[in-house]
């Protein structure tokens, strides 16, 4: 089940459990994962893309290890709120990744990567500090907003 809407999500779910973001980019996807409360959302690590299935498999088994119910996969909308062509590769990548056998969320992430560039810019992290951790904040900041938009929905 692929949908970008959370009561959707939320019904598909089990109750609770983790879940894991992904800021999926053309070079690499970022990772994040939450507590089974959906409390918040931390970093967890970054998987420079290679093949689709290669990085599908490193998908499964991390989701397996950490006990994933749930993906919420970024969707880098427009600034209107329309597609771009990195949204239909995005959409194309939720679809391809149904044999992991969760539910997703595509969540709306327009202003993720700003934030966290502007948080580390602000932190004085030198420029490979942020080249290193912003796609994998990135994935944290997706996911928590998914996470507060399913606590309040």
């Amino acid at each position: 089940m692929i949908s970008a809407r959370v009561s959707d999500f939320r019904a598909a779910l089990p109750a609770g459990g983790r879940l894991m973001g992904l800021d999926v980019g053309t070079k690499t996807i970022g990772v994040a994962l939450c507590d089974a409360g959906w409390t918040i959302a931390t970093p967890a690590e970054l998987i420079r893309r290679g093949k689709f299935q290669a990085d599908l498999e490193k998908l499964r088994l991390l989701a397996t290890r950490e006990t994933v119910r749930g993906l919420v996969i970024g969707l880098p909308l427009n600034l209107d709120g329309t597609d771009s062509p990195r949204t239909q590769s995005t959409r194309a990548f939720a679809r391809n990744a149904a044999p992991l056998g969760l539910p997703i969320l595509l969540w709306d992430e327009r202003w993720s990567t700003q934030a966290v560039t502007r948080a580390l810019l602000d932190a004085d992290a030198s420029r490979a500090r942020r080249a290193e951790l912003v796609d994998k904040m990135a994935a944290a900041y997706i996911l928590q907003g998914a996470i507060d938009g399913l606590m309040m929905g």
